[in-house]
């Protein structure tokens, strides 16, 4: 992007930050806090950018631990200000996954609009500390400034989805009605829609379910449809149009809720295109051709996000516990995959759980499971990967304990050759007995684990070849 464009941008946000009064909602205390630890991420982002050769930025810097670093803090920023607020994980999942596309995307335009500062008014690249000195600028306006306005529009985006989620359980039983706040604040073209009453499932809701613009204070609630008749469909949809004739660009035209994202695809840090993109509706195959560097910034921060681990334990022998954002920590198996996570990260190997995904999206299981592609195993999804071995895992139910082992070995054969079962109550020769049978009769065993509490043993592994 040219310097024009960032033009436009600040001029934007100018007009923004003029309209509504915006600050964190958090403690003086833990606001320094957070400027800081940013200040410190955005630092060492531009070491980074520091070290790049050539006349255009290396969109690659993105995947940078030091890039990945400033974007997952800025990400943890936004996700501050929802954690109090009621909803599913799967909710919370979906939209911590919005704001850090947003948060990377965002960063991509620092670093574009900081890259032509490594090179001072002769064309001689700068010393660092002069360098870094003229960036500062860009972490004030983006991550003080700016990011006051993105962390109230992502509160308020939260809220919504959280109250679409609750009312989504209920169907068109109730109809929604649009809310102002009723003071002296309230916005004329807001003003516009309070009242508005529609069922659930009318598509008002997809262009004007709050929030409707910066600093919208604006919510729908649930209303007897024997009380409040429903408004007539063109009324309602003039009365919007009145409401965001403002918004010639249709940045706030979404539903937070039904979308499962803070932000839209198409906003401050986007272009009109993205609005119908397949990156952004989920639908692209890693095979998806750019249109542009902020089209192969999007990709390369989306295939980042598919790949994130949050690092749940770590161990002075350098042995971790790291577990992928897609895993449902309410699944019923994952507190027996934290202790076999456990038991080998003790050991200092690298272990990581990873998610069950039913009929998942090619471009999110390739990045997750690419080791996987091109063998017998591809399109499964094993529990584990310790020190990028692949491993399942399989409890039992039945109090036949022959059946119980005969089963978990069916079954976890079918996602691995190495296994980790709970222990039976048999004999350890009448299991191997089992498990020589069957490579003999051609099936491939490599590992298998006994777990009995917190415990892990081997029970069977295949020599070096």
């Amino acid at each position: 992007m040219s310097p024009t464009d960032y033009v436009g941008l600040h001029s934007r946000y100018g007009e923004i930050l003029q309209s509504a009064h915006h600050t964190l909602t958090l403690d003086k205390e833990t606001e320094d806090k957070v400027q800081a630890k940013l200040t410190k991420a955005f630092k060492d982002m531009m070491s980074a950018l520091f070290k790049q050769k050539g006349a255009t930025l290396d969109i690659n810097i993105l995947a940078s631990d030091e890039a990945q670093e400033f974007i997952g803090t800025h990400a943890s920023v936004l996700d501050t200000s929802f954690r109090q607020v009621k909803m599913s994980e799967g909710m919370r999942r979906r939209l911590e996954r919005s704001n850090y596309i947003f948060s990377g995307l965002k960063t991509f335009h620092e670093l574009n609009e900081a890259f032509p500062s490594l090179i001072d008014e002769n064309g001689n690249r700068k010393p660092f500390e002069r360098f870094l000195n003229d960036v500062k600028t860009i972490d004030t306006t983006y991550n003080r400034n700016y990011l006051r306005a993105e962390y109230n529009f992502v509160r308020s985006s939260a809220e919504m989805a959280a109250k679409w989620e609750q009312y989504a359980e209920d169907g068109d039983r109730y109809n929604l009605q649009y809310r102002t706040a009723g003071d002296s604040k309230v916005r004329p073209e807001h003003a516009a829609l309070n009242g508005v009453t529609l069922p659930m499932t009318d598509p008002f809701w997809e262009s004007y379910y709050p929030p409707n613009g910066w600093g919208c204070r604006c919510t729908v609630v649930q209303v007897r449809k024997s009380k409040y008749p429903a408004t007539p469909q063109d009324e309602a949809m003039a009365r919007g149009e009145e409401a965001l004739q403002g918004d010639t660009k249709g940045i706030f035209r979404f539903n937070a809720g039904k979308q499962k994202k803070t932000v839209p695809d198409y906003n401050q840090y986007t272009i009109r295109r993205c609005n119908d993109c397949d990156l952004a509706k989920g639908r692209t195959k890693l095979a998806f051709i750019p249109e542009n560097e902020l089209c192969a910034a999007c990709k390369l921060i989306r295939m980042c996000e598919s790949q994130r681990f949050e690092t749940k334990r770590q161990y002075p022998n350098g042995g971790r516990v790291q577990v992928h954002q897609l895993v449902n920590p309410a699944d019923s198996d994952y507190h027996k995959l934290m202790q076999v996570a456990e038991f080998f990260a003790k050991q200092g190997q690298q272990a990581r759980l990873t998610p069950k995904m039913s009929r998942p999206q090619k471009f999110v299981y390739q990045n997750i499971y690419h080791s996987l592609m091109g063998t017998k195993y591809e399109g499964k999804c094993p529990d584990l990967l310790i020190d990028g071995k692949w491993y399942e895992h399989e409890g039992f139910t039945s109090s036949n304990p022959k059946r119980a082992f005969r089963n978990m070995l069916n079954d976890g054969l079918k996602q691995s050759d190495r296994l980790i079962i709970d222990k039976p109550d048999l004999t350890e020769a009448y299991m191997k007995r089992i498990i020589h049978q069957r490579i003999k009769d051609g099936q491939r065993i490599t590992e298998v684990w006994l777990k009995n509490g917190e415990k892990l043993e081997v029970l069977y592994k295949k020599l070096e070849e």
